[in-house]
Formats: structure tokens, C-alpha cells, sequence
């Protein structure tokens, strides 16, 4: 019965899209290839039935594209030093940091929901509380409206 459910659920594609975008993320941070080919390397190999497969591609584009400038957004909010910032918890703040910032048309609860049920399945024990500090921190500052608070500061700008 669960499993018909979820299938029948309309944004059950988008969160396998997450996923794999996920995974597919975390293999171009280990060998730096280019998103076309983590892409092409990721359709080839996985079964994306179900899987809304526009969106993998975009949200995967959109990270590698974006990389530094996620980062220097992320960078003040995070509460530990970068370089021991786990390589999970790393996709899946750029994954919701990317939504924040460039999908307004995602609410920012959604984003902050997919991206604790990314670290849940996918993070270390405790990175489900890391990884929502820290797009809750990012979502005040760039959805502060949305969020029911007085804008405070503006992040930079990024591309």
C-alpha cells in the first residue's frame, strides 16, 4: 500500500530527482568531471522511472555552474570549518542552497524539507540538524518575506 501511495504522489519525482541528483553531485565533487558528463554517465547508468529526470539535469547544472558562488553564500552560516564539512552534507546545502536562492517558486519549506530527508537518508547521524540550521540561517536572509520576517540582510548577489 505504501509503495502505491508514493507512487501516486506528485512530488515523488522530484524527490528521486533530489536523490540522484545527490548522488550524482557527490560523484563530481570526488573527480571534478563536467556536469554534461556526470549527466549523461548518471542516465546511461541508473533507472530514472519515476524520476523526474528535467529537473535532475537542471538542479545538477545549476550546482556545478553555481559551485563557488553556493559556497561563499553558505560560507558565514556554516558553524564549522569548511574543510571538515562532510562531502554528503556539502551536496545537499549547494542542492538547498541552489533552491533557496534561484527557485522561488519552490517554498522555502519545501526545500528545507527535501534537503532534511536527504541528510536523514544520506547524512552522517546528526546531519539533518546541521544541514537545516544552516538553510533555515540561508532561507531568513533570502526568503525573509516568504518566511513572515523583516528582511534582514540581503545575500550577495550570484549567478
Amino acid at each position: 500500500m505504501t509503495k502505491k501511495t508514493q507512487h501516486n504522489n506528485p512530488f515523488e519525482p522530484r524527490r528521486r530527482a533530489r536523490r540522484r541528483a545527490l548522488q550524482a553531485l557527490y560523484q563530481w565533487q570526488l573527480n571534478q568531471d563536467s556536469a554534461a558528463a556526470i549527466i549523461e554517465q548518471f542516465v546511461d547508468e541508473q533507472n530514472f522511472d519515476g524520476v523526474d529526470q528535467p529537473y535532475f539535469e537542471m538542479l545538477v547544472s545549476e550546482v556545478v555552474a553555481r559551485q563557488q558562488a553556493l559556497d561563499e553564500q553558505l560560507a558565514p552560516l556554516l558553524e564549522r570549518v569548511d574543510a571538515s564539512l562532510d562531502q554528503t552534507e556539502r551536496v545537499i546545502l549547494r542542492l538547498g542552497a541552489n533552491e533557496l536562492l534561484h527557485h522561488p517558486e519552490i517554498p522555502y519549506r519545501v526545500v528545507l524539507d527535501e534537503a532534511l530527508e536527504l541528510s536523514h537518508r544520506f547524512g552522517s547521524d546528526n546531519a539533518h540538524t546541521f544541514v537545516n540550521g544552516v538553510l533555515d540561517r540561508l532561507a531568513r536572509q533570502a526568503r525573509a518575506i516568504e518566511m513572515g520576517h523583516p528582511p534582514s540582510e540581503p545575500p550577495a548577489e550570484s549567478t
